[in-house]
């Protein structure tokens, strides 16, 4: 925490602007070494950008434009600079080089991040939350994202953490007065606020199925047997033609996969062989990958010629039953069953499968409007933990154990709960979190 870091915090590769970004105690000063400007770097009010040169010795290296930003009002909370150079891969290696030789060492993965956390200038959901802003691939995984790094997710917690502190320090000043008696009345106003924790609790864990969806986007697999129009389907829901489309059966041998945001939801269509018996050996492949993308997907599209009769394809279980071909009029078999018919020659019921693709995998749960809040997998597991924890409390009041009993179940659930938000001591958990972002943030 004491050394000044360094990294180039824009993608690699060449483009019109790169930004070189130095962060610590020192960072004004390794600039000032290599930066000659009308003014040093030391003398311009925080928030200036100044105009000037990077040299080495009396070379000029590249004309920049150099901002800094003094500490704790900055992005890590100690001074930055942050050097906006053209951006070519080796002046930016230089420039990165220069600062090096200086006195900066080359920043870890997320570590101007895990700085702004640790100098409190944001807790951990919104340190996560700077990843999934800049992974984001829908409009809806953005606004998660944003609203998390605005801290709502955060004020949630630490609404949480407050019903569960105001328990323990109940319980704990009953263990350091116990000749003042609980009253049953009071007793039971304190099961009223443990559940009330509880649901929130569970409220919170609820939608870690909606943020796995907006951070990792949804398996789609295309099933059905061959000529029923899976590669159709596919082209229509991309909007271009991806996959090739042909009446000769088995055309389709491998997994073709592509990813789409889907009304704000990322769909990750896989269109798979069409299933059924036969010699040839790369088709036989190909089948048994339908197999393994159909026992790994999160949802499936079952696709069958509605205007033929009832074919022998086995159902996946749980799919979409998707009538395809309903311009040539529907089999008197299909007669009554409950699918969502379509057709990919005319377009006609995309409409109303993409109504079905977004009640199966959100339920209407989220509207344009609403505020989405989604925890991640570590969140869950943390509140999973605080979830158990309180449910042995409240048995623990139930058969009314000693109190001692139900504040260690109530100290763990607070634990737990702190841990989203990066209130418990986690070095390991610190360095896993902040491994996983990019160089330079």
């Amino acid at each position: 925490m004491n050394d000044a870091i360094a990294a180039i915090s824009t993608p690699f590769g060449e483009g019109a602007i790169a930004i070189v970004r130095l962060s610590g105690a020192r960072a004004g000063a390794i600039a000032d070494a290599v930066f000659r400007g009308r003014r040093a770097l030391g003398e311009a009010e925080a928030g200036r950008r100044l105009f000037g040169r990077l040299v080495d010795g009396g070379e000029t290296v590249d004309e920049v434009v150099v901002s800094i930003h003094r500490a704790p009002a900055s992005y890590t909370g100690e001074d930055v600079v942050e050097i906006n150079c053209h951006g070519g891969i080796l002046v930016t290696r230089r420039i990165l080089r220069l600062l090096v030789e200086r006195g900066a060492r080359l920043a870890n993965p997320g570590e101007f991040t895990e700085r702004a956390f640790l100098n409190g200038k944001m807790d951990l959901t919104q340190a996560e939350a700077v990843m999934d802003l800049i992974t984001a691939r829908t409009d809806l995984a953005l606004r998660a994202a944003a609203e998390q790094l605005e801290g709502k997710l955060g004020e949630k917690i630490g609404r949480l953490r407050e019903m569960l502190l105001g328990l323990l320090a109940h319980v704990e000043a009953y263990i350091d007065f116990p000749d003042e008696d609980i009253e049953p009345e009071t007793g039971a106003a304190l099961l009223d606020k443990l559940n009330e924790a509880r649901a929130a609790n569970d409220a919170l864990l609820n939608t870690a199925g909606q943020g796995r969806i907006l951070r990792e986007g949804v398996r789609t697999v295309i099933y059905g047997a061959p000529n029923v129009g899976k590669s159709s389907l596919l082209n229509l829901l991309l909007g271009y033609e991806r996959a090739i489309v042909s009446e000769s059966p088995g055309t389709t041998r491998d997994t073709i996969e592509e990813v789409i945001n889907f009304r704000g939801v990322p769909l990750r269509l896989v269109d798979t062989a069409g299933m059924r018996d036969s010699e040839d050996a790369v088709e036989r492949a190909g089948i048994e990958r339908t197999l393994k993308s159909v026992s790994g997907a999160d949802l499936v599209l079952h696709l069958v010629d509605g205007s033929r009769p009832r074919c022998q394809t086995p159902p996946p279980g749980g799919e979409i039953l998707v009538l395809n071909k309903s311009d040539l009029g529907e089999d008197p078999e299909w007669q009554g069953a409950e699918a969502v018919r379509i057709s990919c020659r005319t377009g006609d019921g995309m409409e109303r499968l993409g109504d079905e693709i977004l009640r199966r995998l959100l339920g209407g749960k989220w509207n344009a409007g609403d505020s989405v809040v989604a925890i991640n997998v570590r969140h869950q597991a943390c509140l999973k933990a605080a979830a158990e924890a309180c449910a042995r409390a409240r048995q623990g009041l139930l058969e009314r154990l000693p109190p001692e009993l139900i504040a260690i179940e109530l100290r763990a659930a607070l634990d737990a709960v702190g841990e989203v938000v990066g209130k418990a001591d986690a070095e390991e958990l610190l360095g896993k979190i902040f491994s996983t972002f990019c160089i330079g943030k």
